[in-house]
């Protein structure tokens, strides 16, 4: 099992952006999805990193009282532990998550053990 507490993520609707290409619209990763990858790549490393089944159970720490979709934190999360934790966020066969306590600039506590 491994354990991580790490940064609070931001939404997905902060962690992407649209870009024009000539008459083409694109989705990119935004600075601040960016900077949240590489915040929790210099946590986790990618020593641990697997290619099977796993069971993953997140608590969300929110940074302040405002209501918020739980949701709404999982795609940069599991994006970024991909790479670090797992080869791919498909790897996933069970997930949890759950709203905690607010705590002081927010944080998440993310739980992964082999699934069974």
């Amino acid at each position: 099992m491994i354990e991580l507490s790490l940064p609070f993520p931001p939404s997905v609707n902060s962690y992407y952006r649209s870009i024009a290409r000539g008459k083409i619209c694109q989705a990119i990763i935004s600075k601040k999805g960016r900077e949240y990858k590489d915040k929790v790549k210099s946590f986790v490393g990618s020593s641990t990193l697997t290619d099977k089944p796993l069971s993953v159970a997140i608590k969300l720490h929110a940074p302040d009282k405002r209501k918020r979709d739980i949701d709404n934190y999982l795609k940069a999360l599991l994006d970024s532990l991909t790479g670090c934790i797992w080869v791919d966020d498909s790897q996933i066969n069970e997930l949890s998550i759950t709203r905690n306590e607010v705590v002081t600039n927010g944080k998440v506590k993310v739980k992964v053990w082999e699934y069974e």
